[in-house]
């Protein structure tokens, strides 16, 4: 069982910041909760693509579909501006962490985000932020902020093998003995490229894995295409005696070639599927490229009994899935096409 830890200075220091970075956000006590289906002017971060973006006729049908799957949904907009070709993260200021479901916490640096599952044996770390930095100063003093011990920290799960999401492995590896895990295809990847903070090599995630701590047992899936080895978990969360299935998509920036493209498009059809059997209703992503962030502040402001907002439902969840389908047809036809717009150099990070 995971103890409540009383709140120590560094603690105090660390929510005093973030609550001055929430001003950013827009977000202040009393504000007016985002709405599940805000309209179009809702937030700069999640607007729809315009239509006049010059695109290959082949690509068009594909990046229209998307946008009219999408519709106003705010979750759904942002998924389509975040496929975008050309488009970037939104530059947000990180939020102080929050419980999104009882046993399931965000520890965000902004840009990037970790999630912390909470069961009765301990904790089971999903990405570790940028850098020990981020270890030190948004993990350890997150976890204490919402009442958990950092020092039950049992697994580091990590989505795949880029910097921005195994920088602080190592550090609550080696300060809590915590074990990390990865596909072996992106362990190799680190082998290849010997990126700084990289963390030893240690367990090998199998496709389908299920990794169980204090009763509660999570899925983890292989879904190269972002990563030759990125994996996308489904996780059990709870909100009081409700119990809901959730996915986390691992690693969504697309990759450059066709042939990675058409990877990543059989693994988002093979994941849809994994979703539909766990009956998953909640998303989650480790960036904020589905209105994630703006979705935790109205959670953290809204008053008791109101709906979650990450919880989506099996049909949300599974239109989700055909946005991204969508838009990485539109990707694969933007190659393809004779007037394709010049590709962008691979991935390196997202």
């Amino acid at each position: 069982m995971i103890h409540p830890t009383r709140r120590t200075a560094t603690d105090a220091d660390f929510t005093r910041r973030r609550l001055a970075q929430l001003a950013v956000l827009g977000i202040a006590a009393g504000a007016a909760p985002i709405a599940a289906s805000a309209p179009a002017s809702a937030s700069a971060s999640v607007s729809t693509p315009s239509a006049s973006v010059s695109t290959p006729s082949a690509s068009r049908p594909h990046y229209d579909r998307a946008r009219r799957l999408a519709g106003d949904d705010p979750v759904l907009r942002a998924l389509v501006t975040a496929l975008t070709p050309g488009s970037d993260l939104p530059d947000l200021p990180a939020p102080a962490p929050v419980n999104l479901f009882d046993n399931l916490v965000l520890l965000s640096a902004g840009w990037v985000s970790a999630m912390a599952v909470l069961t009765d044996d301990g904790i089971v770390l999903i990405d570790a932020l940028t850098s020990p930095a981020d270890a030190d100063g948004i993990i350890v003093p997150g976890l204490r902020a919402v009442g958990a011990d950092p020092a039950a920290i049992k697994h580091v799960v990590l989505t795949h093998g880029h910097s921005d999401h195994f920088g602080g492995a190592q550090t609550l590896a080696d300060r809590y003995g915590a074990r990390v895990h990865m596909s072996p295809a992106d362990w190799d990847l680190l082998a290849r490229t010997r990126p700084a903070d990289a963390p030893a090599r240690d367990l090998d995630i199998a496709d389908g894995e299920q990794l169980t701590l204090g009763g509660t047992t999570i899925e983890l899936h292989h879904t190269p295409g972002h990563t030759p080895g990125t994996v996308s978990p489904i996780i059990p969360v709870r909100a009081g005696r409700r119990h809901h299935s959730a996915m986390l998509w691992g690693g969504l920036n697309p990759p450059s070639t066709v042939e990675e493209l058409r990877t990543f498009l059989a693994s988002v059809q093979a994941f849809r599927a994994v979703m539909r059997r766990a009956n998953v209703e909640v998303e989650l992503s480790n960036h904020p490229n589905d209105h994630g962030l703006e979705r935790a502040e109205q959670l953290r402001h809204q008053p008791p009994g109101a709906a979650n907002p990450f919880l989506l439902g099996g049909p949300r969840t599974q239109r989700y899935m055909a946005v991204m389908d969508a838009m990485l047809r539109g990707r694969i036809a933007d190659i393809e096409a004779p007037t394709a717009r010049a590709v962008a150099a691979p991935p390196t990070c997202c």
